[in-house]
């Protein structure tokens, strides 16, 4: 007897009922729709195709960018007794083969691919003797070339469709899509109907946007943490700041850590577990932290530095509050962002001979002739790069990202990996080997520690084995080195470094070409979310929560109330007290007729910047001062 959606959910998740939208999304998968599900961050978009998967009779292939959740929905997978594979492009021959004859065996219910894995022939010609059930498209907006970060490799997907079989469905799913975005996003994936899109309000009741103008924001920072309480992540957009910012809290008495894709995979774990539970108040970190975050309870985001995009805003200020308790998403600005905004689009967009200087510095760097390098992948060192050549890194990155939008390769930025070991030699064989001293030690603790290691890779943990031998990790290191060495085993040490794997041959670079479509209208698109990201900080007359809103085409009636610009404006509509009277007084008597710069009157009056400037609106509203630029005049 076949188990129900919520039996499923009960079994394997220990949940009795789904969130808002997720049953409607499965009951259409299963009825063999073409569906989209445009479900905010938070509102557990992996459960609408994870049930179906354990209900479906063949295999899910889910295919995904992101590459450190693919591997995390796998460990999770896995410990709840459903079988699921992963194929990216880092991983070895032996690794893929084995995945394969999982497939093919009927012994995984789900497999992760990435999106390159689908310009190879060799996968499409094992994909056509699998049984699959259905096709998972997460972070659909990648699909698009007008999402925020388009994907040559997803445009494969439709071509899948004819490999499986039309009657397939496609179920598209993503956290943050404009109407264009939508409708594109189903055109390019050929959905038999566009009648099955199921989506979720993007209005965040329980949420406050704020922004916060200031001239130092490490001050401001501060302020906002000592009269907030709760856990709290601070995105900014360097690794080295992470770790300033970081120590700079500490200091001020505030438990704080840091996180960037640069650590090792033991740090990372460690320094999220801790902050997970509550050891560490603050997370100081780049975009690499949050994907597949579940910690419910964060009261603060806070962006130090301007998103790039009010997609990659939505979806990083949605990790506060998502046990629905208040919570707020803080953006710390300062007028010089608008310039360092302008500044990131002339890098992610270099001239068109740059790139292509940097593609053929790429193929010289890898060593690769002219007319090479097909299917391949390359481990790419972006710093030395940049130090070899003498290049600008950031305009490297925008010249690497149009080269990948172009389809010429795909750039993959810190990819990383656990280490991972699986034995080459039967049991009895290891008797008759001359292994002795450390390297035995660190052979007998592994084979005690880990099971399953002669069938199939297994990860592990150096420090585990260094804690149970008494050895040193770098010890340990190099004894799975020496018994790799012997033939005794295969083990693939831990890394995390960026990658190319070259989805054409390398061309010379004459006729590498970048149509308008791939330059001056992704130009164009970026300039607009530069724009609207402006919009949403310097904007101090519409609330916030519309202005995101109407960004991603949601229809809105009453102003939100909540955020900063509806709070200043209740407080403009009050009736002043005595204390605020006296303030407008003494505003307009010290500004004068000559006029006082905003941080001159801020201490002068004894009012904090933000205060004053609110009280300055109105007053300007009134008719009672002048404020132009950054001077204040008492008059007309």
């Amino acid at each position: 007897m076949s188990l129900t959606p919520h039996q499923v959910l009960k079994k394997y998740w220990g949940y009795d009922d789904f969130r808002p939208r997720q049953l409607d999304i499965i009951t259409s998968v299963l009825s063999g729709n073409d569906t989209l599900g445009l479900l905010p961050t938070g509102g557990g978009k992996s459960l609408t195709f994870q049930v179906p998967a354990m209900m479906l009779p063949g295999l899910t292939v889910v295919v995904t960018p992101l590459v450190s959740l693919m591997k995390d929905q796998v460990d999770n997978l896995l410990d709840r007794g459903i079988r699921a594979v992963y194929l990216y492009a880092g991983l070895s021959r032996r690794e893929v083969r084995l995945a394969y004859d999982r497939c093919q065996l009927g012994k995984s219910k789900l497999l992760y691919v990435s999106p390159e894995r689908l310009r190879s022939q060799a996968f499409i010609d094992q994909l056509r003797g699998w049984n699959v059930s259905l096709i998972v498209v997460d972070e659909a907006h990648c699909i698009s070339q007008w999402g925020y970060d388009f994907r040559p490799s997803y445009l494969q997907i439709a071509a899948l469709r004819d490999v499986v079989g039309r009657k397939i469905p496609v179920l598209a799913l993503t956290a943050s899509a404009t109407p264009v975005v939508r409708d594109d996003i189903m055109r390019q994936l050929q959905f038999t109907d566009t009648d099955h899109v199921f989506s979720l309000s993007f209005d965040r009741s329980n949420l406050s946007y704020v922004v916060r103008i200031t001239d130092s924001k490490a001050d401001k920072l501060l302020d906002v943490l000592t009269h907030t309480s709760g856990t709290a992540i601070v995105y900014v957009r360097s690794r080295l700041k992470t770790k300033q910012i970081a120590e700079q809290l500490t200091q001020q008495g505030i438990s704080a850590e840091f996180y960037h894709a640069g650590l090792c995979a033991e740090d990372k774990a460690d320094r999220q577990d801790r902050w997970k539970r509550g050891e560490v108040r603050v997370m100081v970190a780049t975009n690499a932290f949050g994907m597949g975050i579940d910690k419910a309870d964060v009261r603060l985001v806070v962006h130090y530095d301007a998103p790039p995009s009010l997609e990659e805003y939505f979806q990083e200020a949605g990790r506060a509050g998502r046990d629905g308790l208040h919570s707020f998403a803080v953006v710390l600005a300062a007028q010089a962002d608008k310039g360092v905004m302008t500044r990131r689009i002339n890098d992610a967009f270099p001239p068109i001979d740059f790139v292509r200087r940097v593609y053929e510095l790429a193929g010289n760097f890898l060593s690769i002739p002219v007319g090479e390098g097909f299917n391949q992948v390359y481990e790419f060192d972006l710093g030395k790069f940049c130090t070899v050549y003498k290049l600008n890194t950031s305009m490297v990155r925008g010249a690497l990202a149009l080269l990948t939008q172009a389809g010429y390769f795909e750039f993959v930025d810190e990819a990383p990996t656990r280490s991972r070991v699986m034995m080459l030699c039967q049991r009895d064989e290891l008797y008759g080997m001359e292994i002795t001293g450390t390297t035995e030690r660190v052979l007998l603790s592994l084979l005690r520690l880990y099971t399953g290691l002669f069938s199939e890779y297994v990860y592990i943990n150096e420090n585990d084995i260094a804690r149970q031998t008494d050895i040193d990790a770098d010890v340990v290191y190099e004894s799975l080195l020496a018994l790799g060495r012997m033939k005794v085993l295969h083990y693939v040490p831990r890394k995390a470094i960026p990658y190319i794997y070259y989805t054409t041959a390398r061309e010379l670079p004459k006729h590498v070409v970048l149509s308008n479509a791939v330059y001056a209208e992704r130009r164009r698109l970026m300039e607009h979310r530069v724009e609207a990201v402006k919009k949403f900080i310097f904007d101090t007359d519409t609330c916030r929560s519309r202005t995101l809103l109407e960004y991603f085409g949601e229809k809105v009636g009453d102003d939100c109330g909540r955020c900063d610009v509806c709070r200043a404006r209740a407080k403009r509509h009050a009736r002043p007290t005595g204390a605020t009277d006296r303030h407008d007084k003494a505003i307009i008597r010290i500004a004068g007729t000559a006029g006082i710069s905003i941080d001159e009157l801020s201490q002068a009056v004894g009012m904090e910047r933000t205060e004053l400037v609110e009280r300055l609106r109105v007053l300007r509203e009134e008719g009672k001062i002048t404020v132009e630029g950054m001077r204040v005049s008492a008059g007309k």
